[in-house]
């Protein structure tokens, strides 16, 4: 996770400004809304099967 870090130190506004200009030139400002649509919903059900999974284990060790 610290790399991960470290690179997001290393990117400065300027290099985030060309991804994006990459990003929309690569798949369009019509396609853009539904992709970050789906990235959300994908976040969003990783969440809840993050949280699904840590009550699980709580009831489980509750259990013992």
């Amino acid at each position: 996770m610290n790399a991960l870090y470290i690179f997001l130190g290393m990117v400065g506004p300027w290099q985030w400004i060309i991804i994006g200009l990459a990003i929309l030139l690569l798949f369009g400002g019509k396609k853009l809304p539904e992709l970050m649509k789906g990235l959300g919903g994908g976040i969003k059900e990783f969440k809840k099967a993050t949280k699904d999974d840590a009550e699980e284990d709580k009831k489980e060790e509750e259990k013992k």
